[in-house]
């Protein structure tokens, strides 16, 4: 069954600025400015200005899958600004049984390179996206610490490092060999 209308509301916190032009959304806070574009999805996007800021998403004669777009796009809304407020931080460890795998950050944390994975001569490399800055943990050996405001790039980047460590042509069960999302959080915790 259509609903005629269906909100959702969102509160925009202090110090946090956000600016909707035909459902391109830019976000600006302390560490930062993020933008998204949303236009691939029918919806009323309006910033109502007051005591609170206060964003307001609404659909118009929608569908189940059409209602359920609300919550994803007030989910990226909320992503965007704890980015610029917080940002996010992964942090992945290297798994291994018996060769030792090197990670050999570049380009003042731009990029990764990966030797000696399973004793293979292959030398791996992995670009870090817009953003997305890789170091090395000064409490943990064998683990990368993977930071940056935008929750998708840095997830992103994480996933490509934990593909291009994939073991092939073995069994799994016994190579678990590889490096891999340990924790999940924000740069600044509360």
């Amino acid at each position: 069954m259509r609903d005629v209308l269906q909100t959702e509301d969102l509160e925009v916190p202090e110090g946090v600025e956000v600016a909707i032009k035909s459902r391109l959304i830019t976000v600006t806070g302390p560490r930062g400015t993020l933008t998204k574009n949303v236009r691939h999805i029918n919806m009323d996007i309006q910033l109502v200005k007051g005591k609170a800021n206060k964003v307001t998403l609404a659909v118009w004669q929608g569908g189940r899958k059409h209602v359920a777009c609300l919550r994803t796009i007030k989910s990226l809304i909320v992503n965007l600004i704890t980015g610029v407020t917080k940002g996010f931080q992964y942090k992945m460890r290297a798994v291994y049984a018996h060769f030792p795998i090197n990670c050999i950050i570049q380009d003042d944390g731009r990029a990764l390179e990966i030797r000696n994975f399973l004793g293979e001569k292959l030398v791996r490399h992995v670009a870090m996206l817009d953003g997305v800055t890789v170091s090395e943990s000064k409490a943990q050996k064998d683990e990368l610490i993977l930071e940056g405001n935008d929750v998708q790039n840095v997830s992103q980047s994480a996933a490509s490092i934990q593909g291009i460590c994939k073991v092939r042509n073995k069994d799994i069960r016994k190579f678990l060999d590889g490096i891999y999302v340990s924790d999940k959080g924000t740069i600044q915790t509360a």
